[in-house]
């Protein structure tokens, strides 16, 4: 079976996600997925051959929408999600994080996941309108299954690089993981 396949069947496997993909479905959003932890953990838990998932910090909910980047808008997403299910939501506009960034705008959700700081957490999923699990992968998602993460150099920003790593516990959280700079 092809990674792609075993990443849409582990995700379809997993109640908690297929409920936040079908939530982050019907707001209707522009090119969003969820991304992320919200896969990168999962292929790691798995690697791991870990018994449970690794809980997640947040459900990280990125779209683009150039005709509406005020970030009120994703707060209120963010509270309406939470409310529906008692988890952290993180919702961006990917529309206006390249200000925050310092980057030159993005041109959608895939291009901006492409300035991310590891390659490995730029991979999203989302459901397609008739329901059908899609990945977004700017990268591919061939280097999750290596067990490595690994610095972009399109940031070039290594202390972020080690920063993040060292925040987020990762190589704590799996061992087998292999730092790439």
């Amino acid at each position: 079976m092809e990674s792609e396949e075993i990443i849409k069947e582990w995700i379809s496997s997993d109640p908690i996600r297929m409920r936040a993909l079908r939530l982050a479905s019907e707001l209707n959003l522009s090119d969003w997925c969820i991304a992320a932890g919200f896969v990168g953990n999962l292929v790691w838990d798995k690697l791991h051959k870990k018994e449970t998932s690794t809980p997640l910090n947040d459900f990280d909910l990125i779209y683009f929408d150039p005709q509406n980047i005020a970030s009120m808008n994703d707060r209120q997403l963010e509270l309406r999600l939470k409310n529906l299910t008692n988890q952290p939501w993180s919702v961006k506009n990917q529309a206006r994080m390249h200000i925050r960034n310092k980057d030159r705008p993005y041109t959608s959700t895939s291009n901006a996941m492409s300035y991310w700081v590891e390659i490995e957490t730029a991979v999203g999923v989302k459901l397609s309108e008739t329901g059908e699990i899609e990945l977004v992968a700017p990268f591919g998602i061939e280097n999750l299954f290596r067990n490595t993460i690994t610095i972009n150099r399109k940031r070039i920003k290594p202390a972020d690089f080690y920063k993040r790593i060292e925040s987020k516990n990762w190589l704590t959280q799996w061992p087998k993981l292999k730092v790439i700079a």
